[in-house]
């Protein structure tokens, strides 16, 4: 089955793609960098710099640090942060929508040529 993948450039060396969202959420579903790099099978360090990227190329935090207390610290979306999730996956959603018949239509020629 064909499947739609959507990556946004809003500038020059600042993009928004499956993989740093996919990131962002595991990073609001685990709380810390580490542990979402982990899930992923990335690195820290990767992860660190996608994040850093993000931050950098919105001017704004994506992700905060949570101050720690007996557990240690942690990481969780800021509130743009979570708005640009939840806007990069609607806009996802409508492009696979108005995709949809178009997609159909190339991907039976598409499986053919494996």
């Amino acid at each position: 089955m064909a499947r739609l993948s959507i990556r946004i450039d809003l500038e020059p060396g600042n993009r928004v793609g499956p993989g740093k969202v996919q990131l962002l959420e595991m990073i609001a579903q685990h709380g810390s960098i580490s542990a979402a790099g982990r899930a992923l099978g990335m690195s820290y360090r990767r992860a660190w710099l996608l994040i850093e990227d993000l931050n950098k190329g919105f001017g704004q935090l994506v992700v905060e640090a949570q101050i720690g207390g007996k557990a240690g610290g942690g990481a969780r979306l800021s509130a743009f942060g979570a708005d640009l999730v939840a806007h990069y996956r609607a806009i996802e959603r409508a492009a696979e929508l108005a995709a949809a018949p178009f997609l159909a239509r190339i991907a039976p020629s598409a499986q053919g040529s494996s």
